[in-house]
């Protein structure tokens, strides 16, 4: 059985550069940014204001992507800051680019 879904990702939002951030894991990160964008992706996001995706990694099977997000978060706050700055130094929002 296949565990392909539209757009597998670990994925990172943030309220804004060097701000409160938020790591997680979706089958479908459109549809999953989208709620995020609107308050509704989850309390935490919701309650800090994380409407910008600033860093994601596409995933064929979401076992990965789990296993991958639960590495990230075990990894102390600077680090995820450098891997941010890594993939999106100015820290825009990616939306734009997941819709494909």
């Amino acid at each position: 059985m296949s565990e392909r879904y539209p757009f597998i990702a670990v994925y990172i939002m943030a309220n804004r550069k060097n701000g409160t951030i938020y790591t997680g894991v979706t089958a479908n990160l459109p549809e999953h940014y989208y709620a995020h964008s609107i308050g509704q992706g989850s309390i935490f996001t919701a309650r800090y204001g994380c409407k910008i995706l600033v860093w994601f990694a596409r995933h064929d099977l979401m076992t990965s992507a789990i296993r991958h997000e639960k590495r990230i978060k075990k990894y102390p706050r600077q680090w995820k800051l450098k891997l941010i700055n890594a993939m999106n130094p100015v820290w825009r929002d990616l939306s734009d680019d997941i819709h494909l």
